[in-house]
């Protein structure tokens, strides 16, 4: 993004997967500090819970129909294990992310980790400059900046 000033009157949500919450957490936090740097407000009431990654992509696209959030952010972290259970929620959650997304044409960024171990998750979601938390932030404001420019521009030319 170049202007990393994004407007402080812009609505932005979280969605957060309850599992693997110690992960979670680190990644709403990356994500905070993100909106801060980026001088917008979170309040705690435009966080929401979701049971698992699953769950996700339904919550995300209701709260960008409400017309109240500009983006909305989902974050999650889906660890691999012994079954394929792993594989099919990954799938689902990023397809549903990206049609919801098309569906409303609100952004709605992908920041569920899919990992093959717990470490992995862990490097992910600490609060350095690689957490993948403030990275779905960043995408999510460029998507809401880069959007609005198209909106502008086709204004302009009618």
């Amino acid at each position: 993004m170049t202007d990393t000033n994004a407007s402080p009157e812009l609505r932005i949500a979280i969605v957060v997967s309850r599992f693997n919450e110690d992960v979670t957490n680190g990644l709403v936090s990356g994500a905070r500090a993100s909106l801060v740097d980026s001088g917008i407000n979170l309040s705690d009431r435009d966080i929401y819970s979701a049971p698992g990654a699953f769950e996700i992509p339904l919550i995300a696209q209701t709260l960008a129909r409400t017309g109240k959030y500009d983006g909305v952010i989902c974050l999650g972290c889906v660890i691999k294990g012994d079954t394929a259970h792993f594989e099919y929620i990954s799938q689902a959650a990023s397809t549903g992310l990206m049609a919801a997304s098309l569906a409303t044409g609100v952004p709605l960024t992908f920041g569920i980790l899919t990992t093959y171990t717990d470490e992995q998750a862990i490097v992910r979601s600490r609060d350095d400059a690689h957490n993948k938390g403030r990275e779905a932030t960043l995408a999510c404001l460029e998507a809401i900046q880069t959007l609005a420019a198209v909106n502008q521009q086709s204004e302009g030319t009618k």
